[in-house]
């Protein structure tokens, strides 16, 4: 039924994990190829291909859905259904950032800085024309074909570039001096498609699973028996989505807890649960959450 592209490249590795978690793994001879499957009724077809490409091919009816970044979506104009933000990037789940670096030496601190006619070298030419053109400050554009940084100083003055964590450009000796745009991992979807209902259904019930997968990274689940004299000190020291879930045993005066936590927090957790009264404590990984 529907037609899927994913991004090849950067966002690629995270993207698969992220499909196999949602149990739609996408099946390649190997990770060069292009084209690939996933035991899906509602997906015929996937295809791989540069997140550059895909907001044009979604738009054009080529995909129905497909992967990429809001960065591309707005460099390249494509009318596209944003359906849902997927939380992740190449090596977090932060959102990545176009912005504006320039050489450390330079002593620019700010935009207003930037003299006019500067030399700019950007992978996002679209994006920086209008940034700059709203700042009314004329400069030259160099299209990026990878490596920007690599330009400053001697071939341009300042770069418009994609950056995670920021580390490669300090590294480079480069200053980020304002962010053009914030940039999610998006679900998209061609507009025709996305109207027609039985696509439209199918849409959706895979963004549920993609959507339960995302929000399941980074959370476990915690199971304790607790006595009843303990249960209220136990329960106050539980983070949950709503409420942990009590129940009581077999065994009269106990209970049983299990609610879902942040796995960046379990370390500092299990020794205050067990300081508590907590008895039989386990952590489990899971996979998905879908309120």
């Amino acid at each position: 039924m529907l037609k899927l592209v994913l991004p090849k490249g950067s966002l690629e590795r995270a993207t698969m994990e992220l499909f196999e978690a949602a149990d739609l793994k996408v099946l390649r001879g190997s990770d060069r190829e292009y084209r690939g499957s996933i035991e899906d009724p509602r997906i015929d077809s996937v295809a791989v291909l540069r997140p550059q490409e895909i907001p044009i091919y979604v738009e054009d009816g080529f995909f129905d859905i497909g992967v990429t970044g809001e960065d591309w979506i707005a460099e390249t104009g494509s009318q596209v259904v944003n359906v849902t933000a997927l939380d992740y990037s190449k090596q977090t789940d932060r959102p990545v950032k176009i912005v504006l670096a320039v050489p450390r030496e330079s002593g620019v601190t700010e935009v207003q800085q930037i003299k006019p006619e500067s030399r700019i070298s950007t992978e996002f030419p679209n994006l920086t024309k209008a940034y700059f053109e709203k700042l009314g400050i004329p400069v030259r554009i160099f299209l990026s074909y990878g490596a920007t940084e690599a330009k400053v100083p001697e071939i341009v003055d300042a770069i418009v570039d994609l950056t995670e964590t920021g580390s490669t450009l300090r590294r480079h000796g480069m200053e980020i001096i304002d962010v053009l745009l914030e940039s999610r991992t998006q679900l998209i979807a061609n507009p025709a498609a996305y109207e027609d209902p039985a696509k439209r259904r199918a849409i959706e019930e895979l963004t549920i699973l993609l959507r339960g997968a995302v929000d399941a990274r980074g959370r476990v689940l915690v199971k304790l028996n607790v006595g009843a004299t303990d249960l209220d000190e136990v329960v106050a020291l539980l983070p949950a989505m709503r409420a942990p879930t009590v129940s009581a045993l077999a065994e009269e005066g106990f209970y049983a807890v299990e609610t879902i936590v942040p796995k960046s927090s379990i370390n500092i957790l299990i020794p205050k649960l067990k300081a508590a009264g907590a008895e039989d404590i386990v952590e489990l990984p899971i996979t998905k959450i879908v309120p």
